[in-house]
């Protein structure tokens, strides 16, 4: 436990004056808090004595100091503890970030979308609860508890006892008793969590196809399933919480009660004045406000450091590749690009994706890349991508090795467009500017015209502002394949790799869309990856992965 929460505090690094001002706010609003019932009590008792009102001055000051001071540490604590707990939240969703990017996509394919996502929002959301309740109120708590305490001294000592007796029972046993029983819950909460959302987006992704062949009452039943499991652990946080909340009103009841007593025997031992009596009592009482968060850090405690190790798992992964200390430049003008009996695989316990495979791409030169599922091919695009460096063997740009290159170099060199390419929510034109974010508009246009796009483009109501939707849903598939094709021409990469570029398109089409592609080329090294004819007979060499029978026919 020790080692995440410490790990998850690097994560963050919190700024030691701003904690340093939140927690000292929040120990002023207790002890605020505690002066106020003190003076006060002091007050109502001292006056149903009869005194001159000139005697009374100090105390009602006193009152007024606190009733005021009080509430405005409050707010100030407020403000600066949820100020630190979302800057917070925003470095570790930045880190977060950093961290998992050079992990995709090869690293993070053993997750589902929706657990990826849970961690992301849920799990990075609740560590901002290690700040607001984890470190925070234990110190506060110590600090008003021993202020309290030494108040208590200097009017009754022997209540002083009995309230640190009180105080060190609210303040240690009764988060003890919370954090026990809301232990289980809180480790499987964000399990629980992030397995609810990965088969919510399953379900929403999958509907189609789940209503058409009949299966959506079990994939129902499995999210009613998951959705069951997060209620049983909420409500068995819900009761360690009621335990909590009753032992802590109970010890603090009891507690009051107790020094109430030995401050009653105290005056009929003409030790104790009898104002003071009702004072140091209100004290008491009011002084367990310092312990009562205190059960909820604890019970939370579990389930927060839960959400931390979810994290930390992304977080403290090794990508599968590294960039070099110092980074070689692309060459300039298009660069020959050749795999040296490459042999690749994903991790060390499998078995190899890619074996003692060699092609060279000359410049200019246009290669088709075929073979059946599973031989290697989208392997083929991740080693040039970098997304995967070879086990065995090299791969080579200009006659460098690859590795000898930054990630950020490689992906300059080559652009890649093809049956996976993404479109996000928003307008064709910022889909294609992703290639190139300082590309004016007319280049946009003419991306789009090269892609044989244009002209349908322009006939929009609302042209390239169109929004193609999730996914590019709003759109055919071969208008998201040519609008893919824009962004990969639009950048200024000088080889061009077409991963299944004709997927899901009529032969027609296909053949259409190939020609058109290496057409608008434009001089370019391309690797066309396809298990299809379509555009084999525009290549100057056909490259075969696998068996030789999964040629093509006719080609």
């Amino acid at each position: 436990m020790t080692g995440t929460l410490r790990r998850v505090v690097a994560l963050a690094e919190p700024p030691g004056v701003r904690l340093a001002v939140s927690i000292l706010l929040g120990a002023l609003a207790v002890i605020f808090g505690i002066g106020l019932m003190t003076s006060a009590g002091y007050l109502i008792a001292r006056a149903a004595e009869r005194p001159a009102i000139l005697s009374l001055t100090t105390v009602i000051v006193a009152v007024r100091f606190f009733g005021l001071a009080r509430p405005l540490a409050r707010y100030l604590e407020r403000l600066a503890s949820h100020d630190l707990a979302f800057r917070l939240l925003a470095r570790i969703r930045v880190r977060f970030y950093e961290r998992i990017e050079p992990l995709a996509p090869a690293g993070l394919d053993e997750y589902r979308r929706g657990d990826l996502v849970s961690r992301m929002v849920g799990d990075v959301d609740a560590l901002q609860g290690l700040y607001l309740r984890g470190l925070g109120p234990p110190i506060v708590a110590v600090v008003a508890s021993a202020v309290a305490i030494g108040v208590a001294a200097a009017i009754l000592p022997a209540a002083a006892l009995v309230l640190a007796a009180g105080l060190v029972v609210g303040g240690v046993g009764v988060p003890a008793v919370a954090g026990l029983l809301g232990r289980a819950s809180g480790r499987g909460r964000a399990v629980a969590q992030g397995h609810l959302g990965a088969e919510l987006v399953e379900l929403l992704r999958g509907a189609p196809e789940l209503v058409v062949y009949g299966r959506e009452d079990e994939s129902l039943h499995r999210f009613r399933e998951a959705d069951g499991e997060l209620a049983r652990l909420a409500r068995r946080d819900a009761l360690a919480a009621g335990v909590a909340d009753g032992l802590g009103t109970f010890v603090a009841g009891v507690t009051t009660v107790a020094v109430l007593a030995v401050a009653v025997s105290a005056h009929a031992g003409g030790d104790l004045d009898r104002v003071l009596v009702a004072a140091v009592t209100l004290l008491a009482l009011a002084s367990f406000e310092a312990v009562a968060p205190l059960p909820l850090a604890a019970r939370e405690l579990s389930s927060t450091l839960a959400a931390g190790r979810r994290v930390l798992e992304l977080t403290e992964r090794q990508p599968l590749v590294e960039d070099p200390s110092a980074s070689l430049s692309t060459p300039p003008g298009i660069p020959a690009i050749a795999l040296e009996s490459v042999t690749a695989r994903y991790s060390r316990e499998e078995s190899p994706a890619l074996a003692d495979f060699s092609l060279a791409l000359e410049p200019g030169k246009r290669i088709a890349l075929v073979g059946p599922s599973g031989a290697g091919k989208t392997t083929v695009v991740n080693l040039l991508l970098r997304f995967l460096d070879p086990a065995t063997g090299r791969i080579t740009l200009g006659g460098h090795d690859l590795r000898e290159y930054s990630q950020e170099e490689v992906r300059r060199a080559i652009a890649v467009a093809g049956q996976d390419a993404y479109l996000f929510s928003t307008s064709i034109r910022e889909n294609v500017r992703l290639a190139r974010p300082e590309a004016t508009d007319a280049e946009i246009d003419d991306a789009l015209r090269r892609a044989k796009v244009g002209e349908w483009v322009a006939s929009l109501p609302d042209g390239a502002d169109t929004f193609v939707g999730e996914e590019g849903t709003q759109l055919s598939g071969g208008q998201r394949q040519r609008v893919a094709l824009a962004r990969a021409l639009l950048s200024d990469a000088p080889v061009l790799v077409l991963d299944e570029p004709t997927a899901h398109l009529d032969p027609e089409t296909a053949e259409e869309l190939v020609g058109d592609i290496l057409s608008a080329a434009d001089g370019r090294s391309v690797l066309l990856i396809t298990h299809r004819p379509e555009g084999l007979d525009l290549v100057d060499e056909i490259v075969v992965l696998g068996d030789v029978a999964s040629v093509p026919d006719g080609t």
